[in-house]
């Protein structure tokens, strides 16, 4: 059993990015909690804020941009990375908090071999060690990501490897330093569906032998069910829903989520049904719900003003005026 305490708390995130149009927000006051060993999805289309906000979380986020709110990293000692300088940030970067990118190939330096790639990262993060030790580590740490022949792969270059490799390569550099909390953006995505599978497992099994708890960011309902204890959903920068995964899976109180569940392919064949119209743009967003010009439960009193999460019950919000 893990300890049920609090190991990343982020408080009214908003970051906001400059444009020809003015500052838009790709991320809106997203609040958020992560407990040691758990797993948090954060489900959304493309453009809903899910990546910029794990780019935030890391220091990471576009050039020009700028954040309010706090994200509290509860050990050692509580820091907010929103407030860390840049020197602060490499250091937790690693060995705090590290990140499976979405697309390996463009992650990856192309013109280094991956052993190397996974090299720097010790070193960057451990006291002076020897070249043996080091080389020690990227072995075993190509091991633990479930690499076949690691001394060879670790020799080979990103182009050499295939797909489901170069991921495995990530996820190896990203555990390097031992990180406690991992963010994985959209891991399995370009994976055809053994290697998703065989990914979706292998992240598992670090998870429960590392103790390590994780954000996990994808549009894919069916992974998120398969690998998160609680799911926040995002659309137009801000989260719509919270909760335990099953229960807003199978229950869901905001029209995006049930939205999301009938446009979701399935086993049995039936017709799929989309969400009507597109997401809104950042820089045009109607006064009252983002979602209002979408939802096929719209009142006139969605236009009014952005409704506040709502609690559904002890453990599971939603923002819509319908809820309770």
């Amino acid at each position: 059993m893990f300890l049920m305490r609090t190991v990343l708390d982020v408080r009214g995130l908003t970051v906001e990015l400059p444009t020809p149009a003015g500052w838009i927000r790709p991320v809106n006051d997203v609040s958020f909690s992560l407990e040691a060993g758990e797993t948090l999805g954060i489900v959304g289309e493309s453009g809903s804020g899910k990546t910029i906000l794990s780019l935030a979380l890391m220091g990471l986020e576009p050039q020009g941009a700028r954040h309010t709110g706090q994200a509290l990293l509860n050990a050692p000692d509580s820091r907010d990375l929103l407030k860390s300088s840049p020197e602060e940030l490499r250091t937790i970067r690693g060995r705090d908090i590290a990140m499976i990118f979405q697309e390996p190939m463009t992650a990856l330096n192309p013109v280094v071999r991956v052993g190397d790639q996974i090299a720097e990262a010790v070193r960057v993060h451990e006291s002076p060690i020897g070249e043996k030790e080091i080389q020690r580590r990227v072995l075993a740490s190509l091991e633990r990501a479930a690499m076949p022949d690691p001394v060879r792969r670790a020799r080979q270059y990103p182009h050499q490897l295939s797909g489901g490799l170069r991921q495995r390569v990530m996820i190896a550099m990203a555990l390097a330093a031992n990180p406690r909390i991992l963010i994985a953006d959209e891991p399995t995505t370009a994976l055809d569906v053994t290697v998703q599978k065989q990914i979706l497992e292998l992240l598992a099994t670090l998870r429960r032998e590392l103790q390590l708890s994780m954000l996990f960011i994808t549009h894919d309902l069916g992974v998120v069910a398969q690998v998160a204890d609680r799911i926040a959903v995002m659309y137009a920068g801000r989260i719509v829903e919270y909760g335990p995964v099953l229960e807003v899976l199978r229950a869901p109180r905001h029209p995006y989520t049930a939205g999301l569940l009938r446009a979701a392919p399935r086993l049995v064949r039936e017709k799929l049904t989309p969400i009507p119209g597109t997401v809104p743009s950042l820089s045009s967003l109607p006064a009252g719900c983002s979602f209002a010009p979408r939802c096929p439960l719209h009142v006139p009193d969605c236009d009014l003003k952005m409704p506040a999460l709502q609690a559904v019950n002890q453990n599971h919000e939603a923002r819509c005026i319908l809820v309770p």
